[in-house]
């Protein structure tokens, strides 16, 4: 479990053969989960630099992680530990979709970002609802039919990879969890049929 308040903003070191390194002074052992760019993966390996973990098929298939290369920058949290103060929403690391960026406009001293969205994964979005975007615990600020928009504060922009998105760039999205099990109770009553 996550919170979608990244701790930092990391550097990939090598991805080859499904291990991806990066560079990081978050402090995980072997086994740990850690998010990357709102993946949830295990560390396999570390040391003071730097973290390894194995993305499968799976994993690279549903998100942005494989186009990934050397040097290119990614969002990191770390697994929330029991007592840690939950800041964000409850983020599992599990992306519902890939997502692209439509359009970036300066506003006031941050930025209003639009991004397409797959359609099963719009349903989940209301204005005011929580949305993870690459790992980022976000507000959603506007809403149409082929997506949503987040206005990004300078905190966001400067201290997350969203400080250097472009029209285009893919991102990994993660729906609020609450409105899954939300539908998924909602249908199961509707399928009562007696309405209690």
């Amino acid at each position: 479990m996550f919170t979608g308040l990244v701790r930092e903003v990391g550097k990939v070191v090598s991805f080859e053969d499904g291990r991806l390194r990066v560079e990081s002074t978050i402090a995980a052992s072997v086994g740990d989960s850690v998010a990357i760019d709102g993946v949830c993966l295990t560390v396999v390996d570390g040391d003071r630099s730097t973290l390894a973990f194995d993305a499968v098929p799976e994993t690279l298939a549903r998100t942005t992680l494989a186009a990934l290369g050397p040097g290119e920058p990614v969002n990191l949290e770390p697994a929330l530990r029991a007592g840690e103060a939950l800041g964000g929403h409850y983020v599992q690391g599990h992306v519902d979709g890939v997502g692209r960026v439509r359009s970036v406009d300066d506003e006031g001293e941050g930025r209003r970002v639009w991004f397409d969205a797959p359609p099963g994964l719009l349903r989940y979005c209301v204005e005011k609802g929580s949305i993870a975007v690459d790992g980022v615990s976000l507000t959603v600020a506007g809403l149409d039919d082929d997506g949503f928009a987040v206005a990004l504060v300078p905190h966001t922009l400067e201290a997350t990879t969203l400080g250097k998105a472009a029209s285009g760039d893919a991102v990994n999205l993660e729906a609020d969890v609450l409105a899954k099990y939300v539908e998924r109770l909602a249908g199961l009553r509707s399928d009562d049929g007696d309405g209690s």
